[in-house]
């Protein structure tokens, strides 16, 4: 009698392929949708076999968080000591570019690790960040070397929330040198001289539903949307948790209210922005000064658009992508006509690098919102997109 397949086709690297799976599941729809069901099978197991490795969800996701900060200090550590500032940059794009799929459970979902995991993932982060600023100053001895490290960080690391379908060796080579462009740019000396930016204001509330959106976006930013309780909320607003359902039919209403919010917010703003500009170079500079100018106004609302939206179920989620596919179309249009070397991909990545660079500079400034801060910001944006 002959022993059956399974156990001799059991490849051996089956945790990492596990540990591989979860990673994309875990950036492609968030922590709380992503279901152990379907990780197992990306992989091709069950999930009892899945258990067999991980004891619950939670050690898998803390186990992915790891890995891809594990992989970044490695990447650094195989760069040599006296290794230039795009050798270091281009340690941290290889990886990033290499793992992209995954790379979306530190950016927004790390979060959801408990406070025994949280500083272990940040001090491996620290290291990462310790070093690109240590070479960033090196390569331009400025004041604001880290500043300019964390947005070369993020622009790297845009590539992990978007699909952009690009050829991998061509997006390291838009991401490093996007990177190097901020990295070396000197952001409080530039100064735009644009008019303000007025962005359109959020509407006072006016009605319970009103107030109910506008007590719900803090709380869904401050502690995750799976986390806050309709009971919270209604407490915020001073009703009965079954009052709610009076103005939106579930929790998940109130989300995506908050994401139109949003993506109606940064839509009237870049309407607004271009009416009176001459020419694709100033285009590109209002539309950097009004992303700036609503990241740091409305970063609340911000980051629920953003670290929410992929958990959405489909039919709830189609139109806010189409929102924010147009507004990407408006700066791929200009880009491109500034350098029209671009392709309508590579200007794509290019734009998402400048989202990655606002992200992780507002991050440092603690979304500080004063007229340098945002100048400083802007500066870098129009860097990272080589305008």
């Amino acid at each position: 009698m002959t022993a059956g397949p399974t156990s001799a086709a059991r490849p051996r690297n089956r945790r990492q392929l596990i540990i591989e799976a979860a990673g994309r599941a875990f950036s492609d729809v968030g922590y709380h949708a992503a279901s152990m069901e379907k990780i197992a099978a990306g992989v091709g197991i069950t999930a009892a076999a899945l258990y067999r490795h991980f004891p619950n969800k939670y050690a898998l996701f803390a186990e992915c968080a790891d890995v891809m900060a594990d992989r970044l200090v490695a990447a650094l550590a195989e760069v040599p000591p006296d290794g230039d500032l795009a050798e270091v940059l281009a340690s941290v794009t290889r990886v990033s570019v290499a793992h992209r799929a995954s790379g979306g459970v530190y950016r927004w979902e790390a979060r959801y690790l408990d406070d025994e995991d949280r500083p272990r993932l940040r001090a491996k982060f620290a290291q990462v960040v310790g070093r690109v600023d240590e070479a960033v100053r090196a390569g331009r001895p400025l004041p604001d070397g880290r500043l300019r490290a964390v947005a070369a960080l993020g622009v790297i690391g845009s590539i992990a929330m978007h699909h952009t379908s690009i050829a991998q060796r061509r997006c390291e080579e838009l991401l490093l040198a996007s990177a190097l462009r901020v990295a070396t740019s000197d952001p409080f000396t530039a100064r735009d001289s644009a008019r303000p930016i007025e962005l359109p204001a959020l509407p006072v509330p006016r009605t319970r539903r009103a107030e109910i959106l506008a007590a719900a976006v803090p709380l869904f930013a401050r502690d995750g949307f799976a986390h806050v309780t309709n009971g919270q909320i209604a407490e915020a607003v001073g009703l009965a948790p079954s009052a709610l359902y009076r103005h939106y039919p579930g929790k998940v209403d109130i989300l995506v209210a908050a994401c139109l919010q949003a993506a109606g917010l940064l839509a009237q703003g870049a309407e607004r922005s271009l009416r009176e500009v001459t020419g694709p170079r100033a285009a590109v500079g209002a539309l950097a000064a009004t992303y700036v100018a609503y990241s740091f106004e409305h970063t609340a609302l911000n980051s629920v658009a953003e670290a929410e939206l992929p958990g959405l179920p489909a039919d709830l989620r189609r139109s806010l992508v189409v929102a924010q596919r147009e507004h990407i179309a408006v700066w791929e249009q200009q880009l491109r006509l500034v350098r029209p070397e671009l392709d309508p991909r590579q200007a794509r990545v290019l734009v998402h690098a400048g989202f990655g660079a606002v992200v992780e500079a507002g991050r440092e400034l603690r979304w500080r919102d004063t007229p340098a801060h945002r100048d400083a910001v802007t500066a870098l944006v129009v860097s990272a997109l080589g305008v």
